[in-house]
């Protein structure tokens, strides 16, 4: 059990920031959950970053008044997953208040690929919520409703949902919810899904040694970084323009580059004096 905080980026970028591991030691008393973690990562993430603008882009499990006020005293804006079932009275205040302010709706178009995507938003502004410890919150909420037609004909609806800390307008709610709620789901795809299926074998713990486990989690991070920069460098595309097929035989070729070829004598060093830029690829999937 683990949390991680990722940077991502529309371009496909899921960078490990931070990992916090969630400690059970059997104590009933001194149980340890994610949100327990979560506290813990953003303190660390506040210290080393004590002035960077963030935007955290986090699930339904983090839906809750303490989680807004870290945020709200840490200076970040948020982005969470709502579901219907969570903050009852944030999602009522949503339905009650909604036709108060029913000019705050607008529908968006746009092409994914050959595939046709509907977007009917709607939003209100300043719903007041008031948490288990007493505090109160001021936030808003934005809900998507996304229609996307195939080119085979088969139609899709999915529903979005989420509660923030930003000022929702017509102006920003396109940008809200798609570079900043949808965004998350790099971290579960670009993220967890790449580390599971991509020959990290992230599920296998390689060790009956909680310590040798998580050292090897955090190998396994900094290998991932590693990985995209290098797939994603323009370096990649200049000297492989065709490609390599899958991510994962980029790994398996360098794996066999490793094994199999070597430098001349000489040629780190005079690889090691080049000037050169490296620019990174926009993701086009």
């Amino acid at each position: 059990m683990v949390v991680e905080a990722k940077l991502v980026t529309p371009d496909g970028f899921a960078i490990p920031l931070f990992t916090e591991f969630v400690e059970n030691t059997g104590n009933a008393s001194k149980q340890d959950c994610e949100l327990k973690a979560f506290y813990r990562i953003a303190k660390k993430i506040k210290a080393w970053f004590p002035r960077l603008p963030i935007m955290v882009t986090i699930d339904g499990l983090f839906a809750s008044g303490p989680v807004f006020r870290v945020c709200n005293e840490n200076g970040w804006k948020f982005m969470v997953v709502l579901k219907d079932g969570s903050l009852r009275t944030v999602n009522q205040e949503f339905e009650s208040l909604w036709p108060l302010q029913s000019e705050n709706h607008l529908t968006y178009y746009r092409l994914d690929g050959k595939t046709k995507v509907k977007q009917c938003f709607r939003w209100v502004n300043g719903i007041a919520y008031t948490d288990t410890g007493k505090t109160e919150h001021i936030v808003d909420v934005i809900e998507c409703i996304e229609t996307r037609e195939e080119p085979t004909g088969k139609v899709t609806v999915k529903k979005f949902k989420w509660v923030t800390n930003m000022r929702v307008s017509r102006r920003n709610v396109i940008e809200l919810a798609n570079y900043g709620g949808r965004l998350r789901w790099k971290i579960e795809n670009e993220g967890f899904n790449v580390q599971k299926n991509g020959g990290y074998n992230l599920t296998h713990e390689y060790s009956k040694n909680d310590n040798s486990a998580k050292i090897f989690h955090i190998l396994m991070q900094i290998a991932h970084l590693l990985k995209q920069l290098l797939v994603k460098g323009s370096l990649m595309k200049r000297w492989f323009p065709r490609g390599m097929g899958s991510v994962k035989n980029v790994g398996f070729r360098l794996l066999e580059a490793w094994r199999n070829a070597h430098l001349p004598g000489g040629m780190l060093k005079w690889i090691t004096q080049w000037r050169f830029q490296i620019r990174f690829c926009a993701d086009t999937s």
